[in-house]
């Protein structure tokens, strides 16, 4: 591609999608050509917003414009998979909300549609791209916590309930996405149990556990019934171990030189293990502040101009929706192991 700008269309301006066309509004490198929805009131409002951005009440608009290249899908999850598949057999690269489909299957198919047509595919798992998370990764790439052992994460809160799915599938694929980030290893197999609280009919708390095939697990507790609100993250290694608070405003990671480490002891009776514990002292490293969603814009825009393979691509959001469906065979089957797909 040229330097000229990336012409962009956003489909769908209700809830995140306003926060879309904001973040690639005020990238010098893109243009916002059009935005799609089909609530006159949305559409309304986007033109307020955008003035000199055409506002139209369908996404086949979108598909058939010769001046944009890529769109940004941020509609109900039902609607992605047709939504995705007719925008890539337009020929134009996609930026999708997660979760990416509603099943694996679908996902497959918009993967291998995406290389067909050489198309990018992202999926917007916008916590790859937060400041505190991008610190952790790089923590675990220098090898500065040591080898990972496990990963423990909280997102708890009271509500907001929903009917049409699950506190699995409402709050999970933010920390299954920020897991699958950090630990860099397949995951195997998960266990699900959860809880139905009162008159709902679907999940309302849940625990999680995730192997993956490098020896790491990763346990989550997600709840809608919680009288606090946590987002909180242990990301424990061989040497240091990290805790990630998304709730404090500015020390969101705090690092403590504190382990444990065995050695034997022989002697003419016993072999005996000894553990020797290790309390080191606590800081808090530099997070930047940047908003997640605009680096994501630049990553996306850049990966639409380079033709590189997005951070959050096709395959990183199909393994998230295996771990959302083993979740949910999981608990179907009361809390059984279920063994995961994996791409080789």
């Amino acid at each position: 591609m040229t330097d000229k700008q990336i012409g962009i269309g956003v489909i769908g301006f209700g809830y995140w999608g306003p926060n879309m066309a904001r973040n690639f509004r005020g990238r010098s490198e893109c243009r916002l050509v059009a935005i799609a929805d089909h609530e006159k009131a949305r559409r309304t409002k986007a033109a307020l917003d955008y003035p000199g951005t055409e506002v139209v009440d369908n996404a086949e608009a979108l598909f058939a414009h010769p001046d944009i290249d890529a769109v940004i899908i941020a509609t109900p999850v039902s609607s992605h998979a047709s939504l995705v598949e007719k925008a890539l057999k337009a020929g134009k690269d996609v930026l999708v909300e997660k979760p990416m489909t509603i099943t694996s299957a679908e996902a497959e198919h918009l993967i291998a549609l995406a290389e067909k047509e050489g198309r990018i595919l992202a999926v917007d798992h916008t916590y790859l791209f937060n400041g505190a998370v991008r610190k952790l990764r790089e923590m675990v790439e220098s090898g500065e916590l040591g080898d990972l052992i496990y990963l423990d994460s909280v997102r708890i809160n009271l509500g907001l309930f929903q009917n049409d799915v699950n506190v699995i599938y409402d709050l999970a694929p933010h920390d299954l996405s920020i897991a699958l980030f950090l630990i860099g290893s397949q995951p195997t197999s998960v266990r699900a149990m959860g809880l139905r609280y009162g008159l709902a009919s679907t999940e309302s708390l849940s625990y999680i556990h995730v192997e993956f095939e490098n020896g790491v697990v990763a346990h989550f507790h997600l709840s809608w019934i919680s009288p606090v609100k946590l987002r909180r993250m242990i990301v424990a290694g061989s040497k240091k171990m990290a805790v990630y608070d998304d709730m404090e405003a500015s020390e969101k990671i705090k690092v403590f030189d504190r382990g444990l480490e065995t050695r034997t002891a022989d002697n003419e009776q016993i072999n005996q293990a000894l553990i020797d514990y290790r309390i080191g002292d606590m800081w808090a490293p530099h997070i930047s502040t940047r908003e997640a969603l605009d680096a994501e814009a630049e990553h996306f825009l850049d990966c639409v101009k380079t033709r590189n393979t997005p951070l959050s691509n096709g395959r990183f959001g199909l393994t998230v929706m295996r771990l959302l469906e083993g979740c949910q065979k999981s608990l179907e089957g009361n809390g059984c192991i279920v063994h995961l797909e994996t791409d080789q």
